[in-house]
């Protein structure tokens, strides 16, 4: 009996349901599922959030407190770790050495050779500040830095505290005392030492001073919400560090807090603070002994979060039922838009942006359709890239023949110039003919690599100027003008600027016994690099040169300055420019600008 009634029933309601129009029925479907869904869907997360929120806010407090301590522990282990870098170099040694010898003669030498050192710790660990080394014979520290010579480490607290100590001591946020600008650090000191080196009877130190508002920042950027408080106190409670925000807690005068502080390595406990209750998070800092990193957290706020889920949950449920009536509207749109897409995506290909893909997560037909035009792109990409390699190519092999060109060139007259000495008895300055050669090859192969540091190239051309002045005494004097030291870093084609003066030198100085000048100019123009050659040689006959220059490989006029044109034309195209012109001092200037480049990209 029941089940006709149902079964007329069910009868009844789809002869109903289908004699309603197609899109109130997508309507009537639609918005049943999806109230059906998201109230189910709600009511059963907001009982299991509700449930889990209270069990998992304490371990998840805690978990994010210790993820705090572990960065702060891996980066000042490996603050410690730059240290004993520092302290393994050859410089470090040396310097050592002498303290043990009581040698003050070498001071200055070996605070130079200390410069790459303490540039290298600052590059690989940002946190620093800054590095002293104290030793009986003076202080070694980065020349970048302004020592203030009324403190010494040997009267300061921090000697005091690390004579005491066998191991490192970390000393909590204060003024620099040893560098002006009275900035906020925090200090770790050591004892200088060296495996091959005694250390007992030197009393060398090593001063680490680290940003206190970096060191601040560290700590504040895993702060998860902004009623969460992290405050990084010792032993006592007090402050290691100043935060912008002041603590207002008062730790150290609380000595209930300070026992259940004390109670483990890590752990969390609700404590009353201004009449309100906090769930308190702590974790020991495993590099520094009595640091403790304690995160406060509202208990109000913290469970806020169960009433603010069972809000969320009934407005999202009504916005959904109501947002479903206007989306029923757009069913249509929705059925037809991977055709759309795919029509979108067409004309994008007509528009050469080959970089376009058809995506869906469906298998129907349309889909089948974009998969297809995946692959036809996919194909014409191949080709466009196999074009691509080869021309890349083509042109690193041409690029490798001009430099193979000019090695020789440079080679041969270098070799005859050697020669003369060596038939004339000049023995010591065959020697260091040979010698300086050497050298230049080294910086001149640069391991296979076409393009060397300006820094490089200028060591190149200052090997090959003492050459030739050995060679031609009394000839020539050059001058080297850098006018920002950071342009050496950049980066350019190798043997770029040595034909430039050998070619001041045998041909504009060919009618000169003597007063030859040669000036090399480094500078920045308009955000290019700019480097100038200028002497007050003979000068040259422009159009002969241009013609010699456009003769390609039929002829030797011309030849050093084709092939640094003909490389700069395939390293930058035409980003790069060379002129040559004659100067007020009848000689010739040759100009290059190269695009700026601090990568050794070939």
């Amino acid at each position: 009996m029941r089940g006709r009634r149902f079964s007329r029933i069910t009868t009844q309601f789809n002869d109903f349901f289908h004699s309603l129009p197609f899109k109130q029925r997508i309507l009537i479907s639609f918005v049943i599922l999806i109230t059906l869904a998201i109230s189910a869907a709600g009511t059963i997360s907001y009982l299991i959030a509700s449930k889990e929120i209270q069990n998992n806010a304490f371990e998840s407090s805690q978990e994010t407190v210790n993820k705090t301590a572990q960065i702060m522990d891996t980066r000042l282990k490996n603050i410690s770790t730059s240290i004993q870098s520092l302290m393994f170099s050859d410089a470090f040694e040396q310097m050592l050495r002498d303290v043990q010898n009581n040698d003050f003669l070498n001071y200055y030498k070996h605070l130079s050779a200390l410069q790459f050192v303490f540039s290298q710790i600052s590059y690989n660990e940002p946190l620093i500040q800054n590095v002293l080394i104290a030793t009986p014979i003076g202080d070694f520290y980065s020349t970048s830095e302004n020592r203030n010579p009324a403190q010494s480490f040997y009267d300061s607290d921090l000697y005091d505290k690390i004579k005491n100590s066998p191991k490192g001591v970390w000393y909590k946020g204060h003024a620099d005392l040893f560098f002006s600008g009275n900035q906020r650090v925090l200090s770790f000191v050591t004892k200088g030492m060296h495996e091959r080196v005694s250390s007992d009877p030197l009393n060398v130190f090593v001063v680490v001073n680290i940003k206190e508002r970096e060191f601040v920042r560290l700590i504040n950027q895993k702060s998860p919400s902004k009623d969460r408080n992290y405050v990084l106190v010792d032993a006592k409670g007090e402050d290691v560090i100043q935060d912008d925000v002041p603590n207002t807690y008062q730790f150290n005068q609380d000595a209930l807090f300070l026992q259940q502080m004390r109670s483990g390595l890590q752990g969390s406990f609700f404590h009353e603070f201004h009449k309100a209750d906090y769930l308190v998070n702590y974790t020991k800092l495993e590099i520094a002994d009595d640091w403790v990193l304690i995160g406060t957290q509202s208990k109000d706020l913290l469970l806020q979060q169960v009433n603010g889920i069972k809000r969320t949950t009934l407005y999202i449920i009504v916005g959904f039922v109501l947002t479903s009536w206007l989306l029923s509207n757009y069913l249509t749109a929705l059925l037809l838009r991977p055709l759309f897409k795919l029509q979108g995506l067409m004309r994008k290909v007509e528009d050469n942006q080959l970089s376009v893909r058809f995506e869906s997560r469906y298998t129907d037909e349309v889909a089948q359709v974009g998969f297809q035009f995946n692959r036809m792109l996919d194909e014409i990409n191949q080709l466009i890239g196999n074009v691509k390699f080869s021309e890349q190519e083509k042109r690193k092999a041409e690029m490798k023949a001009l430099t193979a060109q000019m090695e020789p060139h440079f080679l041969y007259n270098t070799l005859n110039a050697i020669y003369c000495k060596s038939v004339l008895g000049e023995n010591n300055d065959v020697n260091e003919l040979i010698l300086a050669l050497s050298q230049m090859f080294q910086l001149g192969l640069s391991g296979g690599k076409d393009m060397m540091t300006l820094e490089d190239e200028l060591s190149h051309v200052k090997q090959y100027c003492a050459i030739q002045q050995k060679c031609y005494e009394g000839l020539f004097e050059y001058e080297l003008i850098v006018e920002d030291d950071q342009l050496l870093a950049y980066y350019v084609p190798k043997i770029v600027l040595q034909p430039l003066v050998e070619n001041s030198i045998l041909h504009g100085f060919k009618d000169k016994a003597s007063e030859g000048r040669i000036r090399i100019q480094i500078s920045e123009d308009d955000q290019m690099l700019h480097l100038l050659v200028e002497d007050n040689g003979t000068g040259v006959d422009m159009d002969k040169v241009e013609q010699g220059m456009a003769a390609g490989g039929n002829t030797k006029k011309g030849y050093a300055l084709r092939n640094i044109r003909n490389r700069l034309q395939l390293y930058y195209g035409n980003e790069s420019r060379m002129k040559l012109t004659n100067n007020d001092k009848n000689g010739t200037t040759v100009a290059l600008w190269i695009p700026m480049n601090k990568g050794d990209h070939e």
